[in-house]
């Protein structure tokens, strides 16, 4: 009997322990996330690979790393190089023309009569923007698309136009300010 008394207040202090190391824990502050997803958090989601690197996280990592430049971003823009500058503590510098230029959100339409439903739009969009089946008509979610232009070289009808975002109407991504 005496041994499951002493059982029994052992599991007792057990248990307060671990209160009091929870509501220890919530008084911490917050653990910093790391460099990567910082990068990645002011990165436009585009996915466009116009920074040489095949999508946002992947180029974050590279800057991480001191394997790449801040300032090869153009949809992200001059804002997006000042916001990466800002998180790894450099000074901000212009965007690197070599990787492209800076342009007003677009999205991706497909010219429905033209369309032959061959796939290739599909295979190349980094976002799954576009819907559809092999040999039948190919959509644009443009809720999705995030106008990176890398579904538009692959259509062998030329079938798919860029056009500026409506007005009023944001991309559901997260876009650098």
């Amino acid at each position: 009997m005496a041994t499951l008394a002493g059982l029994l207040l052992l599991l007792g202090c057990l248990a307060a322990g671990v209160a009091v190391l929870r509501r220890l824990a919530r008084t911490l502050p917050a653990e910093t996330p790391p460099l990567v997803d910082r990068l990645d958090a002011v990165l436009p989601q585009t996915q466009c690979g116009q920074c040489g690197y095949p999508g946002c996280r992947p180029y974050a990592t590279a800057i991480a790393a001191g394997e790449a430049d801040i300032n090869q971003c153009p949809p992200g823009g001059d804002a997006g190089v000042r916001a990466l500058a800002a998180v790894v503590g450099l000074a901000p510098k212009p965007l690197d023309p070599s990787h492209g230029v800076t342009k007003a959100p677009q999205v991706a339409r497909i010219r429905e009569a033209e369309c032959i439903g061959c796939f290739k739009c599909i295979a190349a969009c980094p976002v799954d923007a576009i819907i559809g089946a092999p040999k039948y008509l190919h959509v644009v979610v443009e809720d999705l698309c995030t106008g990176c232009e890398l579904c538009v070289a692959p259509c062998p009808v030329d079938c798919i136009d860029l056009v500026a975002l409506p007005t009023g109407k944001a991309l559901a991504v997260r876009l650098v300010d």
